[in-house]
């Protein structure tokens, strides 16, 4: 399956400056896949080296971390001379084994002519905890569940993708093309961006099949939470993981400790949010008080919503059934809308927006998300239905008068003054639609 992130590989592999790559990204969103078709199409030699599967890996890093010892070890495992010419080098799953991580560093100081690349499902919370790791040795990517558009690709509608990656005017599509764009969505949103999940259902078409995956990612995120964290920290996780489906159906989605476990803390429990986040598992969206620059000094940090990474493990977390695809616009207004905001939050952040915000009013305003693109901030607000009501967006207009206000919704583009409609397949649009 094509991913977006491919071509910022091969600016990377062709990048004189470049440094050890890590890749990370939560279990499942096709790092290896990536990482294979990658070498593939561009290196003739390949080294691949998996701790996870292989614990005694761990063995050819101890003692000296320099790069020559490294590769001496690795060719003696191997039994076969590796050089750097046109070689990509993958250490995966390195969370099993720090000193990979750390032997990072020396391989760009002492030998930057290899082509090295490292992964791991929880990359993310090993960084976090490597307190020696040092700033500016290597190059860092993220890779997310597949996005809208990268499904739209895979199910062979590549002429959709390509209009709606390069289309910056708010001009609504025929009415034909945008309802075909709405099914896709509603499939998706069923779905969702894990790729063995989308490539079993290109494969065999069966609902049941896609669901039974989805269940066993999830169980295989609830056997990391014991894995990689002492008792305690895993039975936090597990709770508060459990408890994020509830939070996102209520209609008000600010979460609450108190809906984790009966009279919990802010205590308890944030340093779970912190590993979750950091594991790729969760999206956080923090409350503003007001909007400036940069939004991020202008956060309230205890209030905030936490959405899951993926709209289609929300839906079997919610036990939803597969009838309601077919079904107008229930799956857009089902749980308070839960998935079309969990596939929103989804889609910004897999556009770049690395930090989430919404804002609420002392009247009950409330805009989903508030979003800063270069000096500008912008509201949008995310409608399930087909409502014209946009109070909250209105009421944000008057206190604060941005030049842009924009709703995300199932109609179709839509311009007048200084309001925009975007279609809820677009949100990732964000980022470039102008007047």
């Amino acid at each position: 399956m094509k991913r977006s992130l491919y071509s910022e590989l091969l600016s990377w592999k062709n990048d004189v400056k470049r440094k050890p790559l890590l890749l990370q990204g939560a279990r499942q969103v096709g790092k290896t896949y990536l990482i294979n078709e990658f070498r593939h199409n561009e290196y003739s030699n390949f080294i691949y080296l998996n701790f996870e599967q292989n614990p005694e890996l761990s063995t050819l890093f101890e003692n000296e971390l320099k790069p020559e010892k490294i590769i001496t070890n690795i060719s003696l495992y191997l039994g076969r001379k590796i050089t750097s010419t046109d070689t990509l080098i993958f250490f995966d799953e390195i969370q099993a084994t720090p000193n990979v991580l750390t032997s990072l560093k020396y391989f760009h100081e002492e030998a930057p002519e290899y082509h090295v690349v490292a992964a791991g499902s929880l990359l993310g919370v090993s960084v976090a905890k490597e307190n020696s790791f040092p700033v500016g040795k290597v190059n860092f990517m993220m890779l997310y569940p597949m996005s809208f558009v990268e499904y739209l690709n895979a199910f062979g509608d590549k002429l959709l993708a390509d209009n709606l990656l390069n289309k910056i005017k708010p001009e609504p599509f025929p009415e034909i093309i945008h309802e075909k764009l709405l099914s896709h969505l509603k499939l998706y949103l069923y779905l969702g961006g894990m790729p063995e999940v989308l490539q079993d259902y290109l494969d065999n078409r069966d609902i049941n099949s896609v669901r039974k995956i989805q269940n066993e990612i999830l169980e295989a995120y609830k056997r990391d939470f014991s894995k990689y964290t002492g008792k305690s920290q895993a039975m936090r996780n597990s709770e508060l993981w459990n408890s994020i489906p509830y939070q996102l159906a209520k209609e008000n989605k600010k979460f609450k400790y108190s809906d984790v476990r009966k009279k919990a803390r802010a205590s308890t429990f944030e340093q779970t949010i912190e590993w979750l986040k950091n594991a790729g598992l969760i999206n956080v969206v923090y409350n503003i008080r007001k909007p400036g620059l940069p939004l991020a000094g202008y956060a309230d940090y205890t209030k905030f919503k936490i959405y899951l990474l993926d709209s289609g493990l929300l839906g079997a977390m919610l036990n939803l059934s597969s009838d309601i695809i077919i079904k107008p616009t229930d799956l857009f207004s089902e749980y308070n809308g839960a998935l079309i905001e969990n596939f929103v939050a989804s889609e910004l952040t897999s556009e770049g927006f690395k930090n989430l915000f919404y804002w609420t009013s002392k009247s009950d305003a409330e805009v989903d998300f508030i979003l800063q693109t270069g000096n500008n901030i912008y509201p949008l607000e995310v409608k399930s239905g087909l409502s014209r009501n946009i109070k909250s967006l209105r009421s944000y207009a008057d206190k604060y008068d941005p030049e842009l206000i924009f709703r995300c919704s199932p109609r179709n583009f839509l311009q007048h003054d200084n309001f925009i409609n975007i279609p809820l397949y677009a949100s990732f649009l964000m980022k470039k639609i102008e007047l």
